[in-house]
């Protein structure tokens, strides 16, 4: 079974958020459990904007379990910096083509996704299976 990883998961646990911090990092051990956890390079680079460097990052997501799929690290370190800059110019997180490569990657290349944005992929990839976080914690 490999699971697909949405950046609002990785971040609720890396950012040790006070609603939904416990519940994902409960999920994430229930999905490694039957398989592989996996993150494409939109999550990849979104979710390594919370980091202070590259370092940091890596061994964060190595201690997690998650690995990168399916583009060249590089490549998606390149897209953190330039997502970091933009955030850091004020820029909104809004919903862009991210989400949507997200959806796909997970629908096309793995067996389902682990998100908080269930309505979003609902509507969108509705051939996609959601892990649901607050029943998936096993």
């Amino acid at each position: 079974m490999i699971t697909a990883v949405d950046t609002n998961v990785l971040l609720d646990v890396f950012g040790a958020d006070a609603t939904h911090g416990i519940r994902s990092a409960n999920a994430l051990r229930g999905c490694l459990r039957e398989g592989a956890l996996v993150a494409c390079e939109a999550v990849w680079a979104e979710t390594a904007v919370a980091f202070p460097g590259e370092k940091p990052f890596l061994d964060a997501m190595r201690a997690i379990g998650v690995t990168f799929s399916p583009i060249e690290e590089p490549a998606a370190l390149r897209a953190s910096a330039s997502w970091r800059l933009y955030r850091s110019r004020g820029g909104k997180r809004e919903r862009v083509v991210a989400d949507f490569l997200i959806g796909a990657h997970a629908l096309v290349q793995c067996d389902r996704i682990l998100t908080r944005d269930r309505g979003f992929y609902r509507d969108y990839f509705r051939e996609l299976t959601i892990v649901d976080q607050a029943e998936h914690s096993g």
